[in-house]
């Protein structure tokens, strides 16, 4: 979808500042929003992109106002409530006021920690041939979803070339609404500072980009 988190190539936002020895987390509360996030996806919840489509679709103003976690934890909120696992008035109360909804994977215990907190494995056995190799020239599609993609609006309409092929892996957008896994071709592709800012950018600059089949088309 189009919303403020799509930054990229955007002018205004002042320069990126990184934090010498910047810690994982800054507060407690940080680590307990990333361990209830990760807990009720590996319960069955909700899958990584539906995650994310519900951190992209908060306000722009709670966006922008909002640090890394708590975007997650009110992503994580608006999520739950959704899809049946927590009530408004549970929230209100503070605690379980109403019997919850059952998780598809159920609860885990201590030992299962170690597991669930190893990433998940996301390529797939491809349905189809690929349509692109490496060296083609491709355009990436002027889409605007109303709902979760992962190509981002500075290359939409831009020509680059394929440098990779990762094979087919689970595709986000149908992923996320519950579509579907759809495996689908998955490209790195390159484009030029140039193309994609204009003859002003710099003419050295390159940009690459890992880009689902579907996003794009030949140019």
């Amino acid at each position: 979808m189009n919303g403020v988190h799509d930054m990229g190539g955007m002018d205004g936002f002042g320069k990126v500042e990184p934090e010498l020895n910047e810690p994982m987390f800054h507060a407690d509360w940080e680590a307990r929003v990333m361990a209830m996030v990760r807990a009720m996806g590996a319960a069955g919840a909700f899958n990584i992109d539906a995650s994310r489509y519900y951190r992209e679709t908060l306000l722009p103003a709670t966006y922008l106002a909002s640090s890394y976690y708590k975007k997650w934890f009110l992503g994580l909120e608006n999520l739950l409530v959704d899809k049946g696992y927590v009530a408004e008035a549970d929230i209100a109360a503070g605690h379980a006021v109403q019997p919850a909804k059952a998780l598809k994977r159920g609860s885990f215990a201590l030992s299962d920690v170690e597991r669930i907190m190893v990433r998940g494995k996301f390529d797939r056995e491809a349905t189809a041939p690929a349509r692109f190799k490496a060296g083609d020239r491709v355009r990436a599609r002027n889409m605007h979803p109303a709902t979760h993609t992962r190509l981002p609006r500075y290359v939409r309409g831009h020509v680059g070339v394929i440098e990779r092929d990762h094979g087919c892996h689970v595709f986000p957008d149908t992923a996320a609404m519950d579509r579907g896994e759809n495996p689908q071709w998955l490209y790195t592709v390159v484009f030029a500072g140039t193309e994609l800012w204009g003859a002003d950018s710099d003419p050295t600059l390159k940009v690459s980009i890992d880009a689902f089949e579907p996003y794009l088309e030949p140019a």
